[in-house]
């Protein structure tokens, strides 16, 4: 057997692990009982430790090292997997087992409390667990670094979205902070003269669910190799053959469960649409975070909050509900209420023109957090010092709605945050370029999502991580991330009609 079948025989060991320890993860969000999580984060940790071992074994490199030295006998795509092999393997080998194992535990442990202690605003609780998160963190943003010759924090970053860094971020937040609270603004005093109804509930979970499957049907979700089901925090799981996808009903409001699911549904078609021939190794793998994101705004803000898609939704839910004769169901007011623009505490219930404040906060905190600037314990004054000035709201001892509303930091995701205003970036910018030979609001209007779904598999699903970031999006659009077309987009939605 060649170095090069070897190391694909090892990286389809560790994927089958992995996979496991995706569903057990799934799992433990929205199947397991309180009383199994013990035993669960100390089952996970061990499978997490076997999945370093297997991509740490001692023959790795050696494998790696061979298979470069007769790089000419190996094709254009498994040259591409081979890269890819050595990165990830790279990013892995510099942990040691035992700061692995110690992060997968206080992660479980952090997670699992975190959802009682955000029910009671219990903040001093939680603290004493984040900052073991964080210690543990800051002991491998210093290991990675110093392999890396990054920044502490760019060095953690590196792992959610390769190539980037806080310098082109600090610029690209800076660009936005200079306009974007102006244009919140403008679009609050133009909103402010128009009538929106909410909806009055109940909405029967059962009938969300229904309504939610039917529009994850419509959007080309694959019901056989994937499911819906509830968490507190909405998420995407699983592999490209077995996806999971989650979201959280709340009776009073349908609305926000609705974009929730669509929002999943988004990450599940990229993640259905990877290519198939490389399943299971890293080059088949989503290329960013960031990308990520991009697929599941591109599914919720460009596509699902249009107004030619917002009519059917309208429409769907008044069926749904047996709402024939509510005016709040009418078209018009669907329409207003999805584009509403409204500062509020809750990330993942923001619109999508202050969305990015809530970003850009949490980006700021986790860097310095990683950095040593700042501790645990200043966290919530620094929060809310943050939303003063970005949102105009106040989150003092309201840390229920404030810094502990987030799953990411539980267990030790410092740098995945910018991921989500990036997608919103690349998302628009797949748009801009989709609209020059897609008829992207006839096939809305139809419910025809083929022709949008195959430019997406041909830009960007199949390619994996075959390319960079820049590379990826510059093939797909002409150019690498350019943040124009996101502000001409909320400009166009929310000023100009």
């Amino acid at each position: 057997m060649t170095a090069y079948k070897s190391l694909e025989k090892q990286f389809k060991k560790l994927s089958n692990y992995e996979h496991l320890a995706a569903i057990c993860g799934w799992d433990q969000a929205a199947m397991m009982p309180d009383g199994g999580n013990d035993a669960r984060a100390h089952a996970m940790s061990e499978l997490a430790v076997l999945c370093h071992e297997t991509l740490t074994a001692p023959e790795m490199g050696q494998w790696i090292t061979e298979a470069e030295a007769n790089i000419a006998s190996l094709s254009e795509e498994q040259q591409i997997s081979l890269k890819e092999m050595k990165r990830v393997w790279q990013q892995a080998t510099v942990l040691p087992s035992g700061l692995v194992e110690a992060k997968s535990i206080a992660g479980s442990k952090c997670e699992h409390e975190w959802r009682t202690q955000r029910k009671e605003n219990d903040w001093d609780n939680f603290a004493v667990n984040l900052k073991e998160v964080v210690k543990l963190a800051r002991e491998e943003a210093a290991i990675r670094a110093e392999q890396t010759g990054l920044s502490r924090y760019n060095a953690m970053l590196d792992l959610y979205e390769p190539g980037m860094t806080t310098e082109k971020l600090d610029v690209i937040f800076g660009d936005l902070k200079s306009w974007l609270p102006e244009l919140t603004q403008q679009i609050i005093e133009k909103q402010s003269t128009v009538a929106v109804e909410d909806p009055a509930g109940p909405f029967p979970t059962e009938q969300q669910a229904e309504l939610g499957k039917k529009l994850m049907e419509i959007l080309g979700f694959d019901f056989n190799h994937g499911r819906l089901d509830v968490s507190m925090h909405p998420f995407c799981g699983g592999v490209p053959q077995d996806v999971r996808i989650t979201t959280r009903y709340n009776e009073d409001d349908f609305t926000q469960a609705i974009m929730g699911v669509v929002h999943e549904t988004g990450h599940a078609r990229y993640e259905q649409g990877l290519p198939p021939s490389l399943h299971g190794f890293p080059a088949g793998e989503a290329r960013s975070m960031g990308i990520h994101e991009s697929q599941s705004l591109f599914f919720e803000m460009q596509l699902a909050r249009s107004p030619e898609f917002v009519q059917h939704i309208a429409e769907f839910a008044k069926d749904t509900f047996g709402r024939e004769t509510d005016n709040a169901f009418e078209i018009a007011n669907i329409n207003a209420l999805y584009k509403r623009v409204q500062p509020g505490y809750i990330r993942v219930d923001a619109d999508e023109v202050t969305y990015p404040a809530h970003v850009i906060l949490r980006y700021e905190i986790e860097r310095d957090l990683i950095e040593g600037v700042i501790e645990v314990d200043d966290i919530p004054g620094i929060w809310n010092q943050k939303m003063q000035e970005y949102l105009g709201i106040s989150t003092e001892g309201n840390f229920t709605d404030g810094c502990m509303q987030d799953i990411h930091w539980t267990d030790g995701s410092f740098g995945y945050f910018p991921s989500y205003t990036l997608g919103a970036m690349y998302a628009a910018q797949f748009m801009a370029a989709m609209r020059k030979t897609v008829d992207v609001d006839t096939c809305l209007k139809r419910l025809d999502i083929a022709p949008i779904s195959e430019w997406l598999k041909e830009n960007v699903w199949s390619k994996g991580s075959t390319l960079s970031t820049d590379e990826l999006v510059t093939q797909a659009t002409g150019e690498p991330l350019n943040a124009e077309y996101f502000k001409q987009h909320l400009m166009a939605r929310y000023l100009d009609n």
